[in-house]
């Protein structure tokens, strides 16, 4: 047989877990700072929930892993973390509010290969349900800059509005019908640029509606000035009123964004403020974490009208390729000891569990391998430290720990090798 995995997807080795887990503990650390607490939902949904046109519209769809169940039942894997948060919203209406939680787990597209771009891959989303005001958007962005100032990542996190944005195509007399066609064209700025936006827009609009967007677009300043100048055209935008208003939010606490009125995210369930994050000096260059507010979803689902809602996604994928450039790890084993017995493995194992129980990740050679070949695993391995159980160090109750990267060792007790702070 022929072994291979599925196009677009990838086996996970442990230095890589090691790595992705570090940075899911980090940003798990930061959601939870914030005061989110932590969600869980199915990998899989019907497929009449994720296919409402309260979800994430017709072109998601086309990406959408399908199948049915025994009982003919219409199922898909989910393509994002927000519907089906959704979704547990509307069976659960009465949580107390404002809701806030967090999800980290993976989702399916299957959509174009290319790098960084996966079918499957991990999202880790926060979201604050209830709240209406910018307050929400604040809190959130100021939680994603903890996030990758703890992640040692310098990121541009730009911001939008979808109001705004249809008060946009309304002063560029885009007909009402194609908004939604217009906007998903006007989201590949990033990817294909204002001259491939052009040629797309060229299909479906004038070109009097094509230079007025042109002209919107290319406003430039501090963000409060492209406000200024951007309501000297458009005088009355709740859009632009919100924008201002999570500016000033902003500003309190100290939090910078860059507003980019071409920002639009291309999933049809947005409905206010817009958001995605970019890292400066990195090879990946498409957004890392995105999302923005989704006020009518969860109330259609629930026949309420709307149910305000804000959340963002963080791409672990995307920011593990991104981390690896700058931070090269050597660990293939989360082991902190390898415990090296010689001639004496039942003193070894014991004084392994003991290490264990004070919470030191511990690894032991089972196989009875000569030092050199202890050695050897260890360091290839990257096991930072090896204790050494030998006839001679029982005699004297010290056990010898080697550091793997100085080659310095220390004679200790088991107690002083539990309470030693660089372990």
């Amino acid at each position: 047989m022929d072994l291979q995995i599925p196009k677009g997807t990838r086996d996970l080795k442990p230095e890589e877990m090691i790595v992705r887990g570090r940075i899911a503990n980090t940003l798990k650390e930061v959601f939870e700072i914030y005061g989110f607490s932590p969600l869980e939902t199915p990998v899989f949904e019907r497929f009449d929930v994720l296919a409402s046109k309260y979800a994430g519209g017709s072109e998601i769809l086309n990406e959408t892993f399908r199948f049915k169940d025994h009982g003919k039942r219409e199922l898909a894997l989910r393509y994002d973390l927000t519907v089906p948060f959704s979704r547990f919203i509307g069976m659960n209406p009465n949580m107390k509010m404002p809701f806030k939680r967090y999800q980290i787990g993976d989702v399916f597209r299957d959509g174009p290969i290319a790098a960084s771009r996966y079918r499957q891959f991990t999202q880790c989303d926060v979201d604050v349900v209830g709240c209406k005001g910018m307050t929400a958007e604040a809190e959130i962005i100021a939680l994603a800059n903890m996030a990758f100032s703890r992640l040692g990542m310098d990121c541009l996190i730009k911001v939008n509005s979808r109001k705004l944005l249809n008060d946009i195509l309304d002063y560029c007399d885009v007909p009402k019908a194609k908004a939604e066609s217009i906007i998903i064209i006007i989201d590949k700025m990033d990817k294909i640029g204002m001259e491939g936006v052009e040629k797309e827009l060229s299909k479906e609009i004038s070109r009097k509606s094509i230079e007025k967007i042109k002209e919107t677009f290319s406003i430039e300043g501090l963000n409060e000035q492209k406000l200024e100048k951007l309501r000297k055209i458009i005088r009355k935008s709740e859009g632009l009123d919100e924008l201002e208003q999570l500016l000033k939010y902003l500003n309190l606490i100290n939090s910078g964004v860059s507003v980019d009125f071409s920002l639009a995210r291309g999933l049809a369930y947005y409905t206010g403020t817009v958001i995605e994050v970019f890292l400066r000096d990195s090879s990946v260059k498409s957004a890392v974490c995105a999302g923005g507010r989704y006020d009518k979803m969860i109330g259609n689902f629930l026949g309420r009208g709307e149910y305000p809602a804000v959340g963002v996604s963080f791409g672990l994928d995307r920011i593990y390729d991104a981390y690896v450039e700058k931070k090269k790890s050597d660990a293939k084993s989360v082991a902190q000891i390898y415990v090296i017995p010689i001639k004496a493995l039942d003193e070894g194992i014991k004084i392994a569990e003991e290490l264990r129980k004070a919470g030191i990740k511990t690894d032991i050679d089972l196989n009875n391998k000569g030092i050199s070949k202890n050695l050897q695993y260890a360091n290839a391995l990257g096991i930072p430290s090896v204790l050494f159980i030998g006839e001679e160090e029982l005699k004297s109750g010290k056990l010898k720990l080697r550091d793997m990267k100085t080659g310095e060792e220390t004679s200790l007790t088991v107690k002083e090798l539990v309470s030693l702070e660089r372990l």
